[in-house]
């Protein structure tokens, strides 16, 4: 008896997991699609340019778990799992899965629903949680707006849960974006109607019995600003897990507020000064720490933001500047900054794609090298993070506080009482000088040795509370008290 209410206890936990307990996680974002094939194929070709299924599944991301983990994620965040048009469109086929025609059925190119109940179940062992991508705001057609058949769709099979078609024209009409179409004439997403009472029961259903059916952790959400804000406090309940939406904005005050409604948003706001900062070596630093500020201020809470420099909508970083050094600051950040951390699928191995498609590359094809520059950097990063939360019960509440920045330096701080880490962040790039940077603002005591966990060298502060930081080649430097690492297994 013991044994089972022990199972059903951990049963209980997966399928109820609170934005508390995601604060604590780093979630590697994946296209189901692009990221692993059952047959382990590493050489099997996936051509972005046609937007065509190239064949990974659910099962082959179990069998890519360790590649995951030894980087140091704890979480995974898929793309929708819901039945999409069959059809090839002149943009390519639903291989994404944001064209979805049945929310009650899973697509098949991924695998089974057991299939997607083993990667649950797989995650689980490992301590992992698993987010899943869901679009509430529209269904997929292939074919003109004025042809639409509406009996395709499941549940939503009648025209009347539909807004009448018209398309967005205007981004600064916040009725015009929630009411209106996205899609085009080739490829149509119907928008629904979610002020009606029966749509929103529906959802509210499905996401309650889909959450539990396949003990999923987290939802990713789709297209937030398409629908009413008040539409996510029902929905959000409903899913009884950690939400996070995507709000596609660079203005704090604009997506802020959805907040309210929901755990999280996706830290756009923060994306744009963070790009700008480090796609060249003449970036300012200034809105970069300026935005940390800003965020801070006008959301409800920091702490619970997904923050990022890459995704499947935007190009990836390395499009901007091939330059490493540079690659590596925006990875730092996106791991030791505020908020929930979320690395793309492709980041690790420096890919390269620009715009959609071509930012969807297949992850197979680097081979899941262990060995490349930024999965380590990535692993190293994950450790001292996970090591910081241990030591300090506070950590993941307390807000990122920029303590310097100059034109190409930006220092930040978390915790505090002896066991804050100072993060140290360059756009010099990798032709950067070597100097010693002078930093104040750290909060360490003076005599205090501390260690720089990349190069494992250690500092001492200085009588005046100054560390005296070593930069070279643009790298970023990560600091935190060289007596506080026991049981870390950094540099030591």
């Amino acid at each position: 008896m013991n044994v089972i209410l022990l199972l059903f206890t951990v049963a209980a936990t997966a399928l109820a997991a609170t934005p508390a307990d995601w604060r604590s996680r780093s979630i590697y974002f994946l296209l189901t699609d692009r990221f692993a094939r059952t047959d382990n194929s590493t050489t099997a070709t996936c051509d972005t340019r046609v937007g065509k299924y190239c064949g990974g599944t659910w099962r082959g991301i179990i069998n890519q778990l360790d590649y995951i983990q030894g980087m140091g994620f704890s979480a995974i965040w898929i793309t929708p799992v819901t039945a999409q048009l069959p059809q090839d469109t002149p943009y390519g086929q639903a291989y994404h899965g944001y064209w979805q025609q049945d929310a009650y059925s899973l697509n098949p190119h991924y695998g089974t629903a057991d299939d997607l109940k083993s990667l649950a179940s797989a995650l689980h062992a490992r301590g992992m949680y698993l987010m899943v991508d869901v679009v509430a705001n529209h269904m997929g057609y292939d074919g003109a707006s004025n042809s639409v058949d509406y009996s395709f769709f499941n549940p939503f099979n009648k025209q009347e849960y539909f807004h009448s078609y018209c398309p967005i024209t205007d981004y600064d009409n916040q009725t015009n974006v929630q009411d209106c179409w996205l899609g085009d004439n080739k490829v149509s997403l119907p928008d629904l109607d979610t002020t009606r009472s029966d749509v929103q029961v529906m959802w509210y259903d499905w996401v309650k019995s889909f959450v539990s059916n396949y003990s999923i952790d987290g939802l990713r959400i789709d297209t937030v600003r398409h629908v009413q804000k008040e539409f996510w406090p029902g929905y959000n309940e409903a899913a009884g897990v950690y939400c996070i939406g995507e709000v596609l904005d660079g203005d704090a005050s604009y997506t802020c507020p959805y907040q309210k409604y929901l755990d999280g948003v996706l830290n756009y706001p923060m994306y744009y000064p963070l790009l700008r900062a480090f796609k060249s070596t003449s970036g300012s630093m200034g809105d970069l720490y300026h935005m940390i500020n800003t965020v801070k201020d006008n959301c409800p809470d920091s702490t619970l933001l997904g923050t990022f420099i890459e995704n499947h909508d935007n190009p990836r970083f390395a499009s901007y500047t091939k330059d490493m050094s540079l690659a590596k600051n925006v990875a730092a950040f996106s791991i030791l900054a505020d908020g929930i951390p979320i690395i793309y699928a492709g980041q690790e191995q420096h890919y390269s794609g620009g715009s959609d498609p071509f930012n969807r590359e297949a992850t197979w094809l680097s081979g899941y090298s262990t060995s490349s520059p930024l999965y380590k950097l990535l692993a190293r990063a994950n450790k001292i993070r996970s090591h910081a939360i241990r030591q300090d019960a506070k950590y993941l509440t307390y807000k990122n506080y920029p303590i310097y920045s100059d034109t190409t330096t930006l220092a930040m701080r978390k915790g505090f009482n002896g066991t804050q880490l100072i993060t140290v962040l360059s756009n010099l790039g990798s032709g950067g000088k070597a100097y010693t940077l002078s930093l104040m603002g750290t909060g360490y005591r003076a005599g205090t040795r501390v260690t720089e966990v990349f190069t494992c060298t250690t500092l001492t502060v200085n009588a005046d509370g100054s560390v005296p930081v070593p930069m070279a080649s643009g790298l970023p430097r990560v600091l935190f008290p060289t007596g506080k690492l026991s049981g870390s297994a950094i540099c030591i």
